[in-house]
């Protein structure tokens, strides 16, 4: 869980934002992951933060368990409903990331706390996303870029307020952001496959 001034870095990029009931959000957002997604065969990791013992936290695991549904082919999804990545497991996690996949390109995807306006307000930036800011707890940042979610208003007994968040809109905040990765995945399975295409036409020369 983040406060959404918390984790932008002052030399980056401002942010993308869009509602996530905003006509064609997930066509906009498709559009934002893959402009920032590397040009080289990178493995991508989308790595969903949260935890479903808590309605406002929960965004995090519900975009990867709706994102893993969908059977990703290029797209590798860490964080789900049945096996979430918390504040106890987070290096762990990382740490099997990094093992798994050669220099991975990582997603960072975290629901978030902000202004009353801002809430059901979705943010894609450069750099990491950093779990636990919205909770007052220092965790490892992580991600080469980041998705938050904004599902609740922040500045007074935040927990509480995570408890209390409507599950309504923490699930229509997900929906958009996974049809918007999902949409984003295929557009790089696409462009992967042109360019192995490619590679096999010179090699046969």
């Amino acid at each position: 869980m983040n406060l959404k001034y918390k984790f932008f870095d002052n030399h980056k990029s401002e942010p993308f934002r869009i509602p996530y009931d905003q006509e064609l959000a997930d066509n906009q957002i498709a559009l934002k992951i893959s402009s920032m997604l590397p040009d080289t065969s990178q493995p991508v990791v989308i790595f969903c933060i949260g935890t479903d013992r808590s309605t406002g936290d929960s965004l995090g695991p519900l975009i990867g368990t709706k994102t893993m549904e969908k059977g990703l082919s290029h797209f590798h999804v860490y964080g789900t409903l049945d096996e979430p990545i918390h504040a106890v497991n987070l290096l762990e996690k990382i740490d099997k990331i990094k093992e798994k996949h050669k220099d991975p390109f990582i997603i960072g995807i975290d629901a978030c706390l902000g202004r009353l306006k801002s809430v059901g307000m979705i943010t894609i930036g450069e750099g990491p996303i950093k779990p636990g800011a919205g909770v007052n707890k220092e965790l490892t940042p992580i991600g080469d870029m980041h998705i938050t979610g904004i599902v609740n208003v922040s500045g007074f007994m935040e927990f509480f307020v995570l408890q209390n968040t409507r599950l309504s809109l923490v699930m229509k905040i997900a929906n958009t952001i996974s049809n918007g990765i999902c949409l984003a995945e295929a557009k790089y399975a696409r462009k992967m496959e042109i360019e192995n295409l490619h590679e096999d036409h010179y090699n046969s020369l």
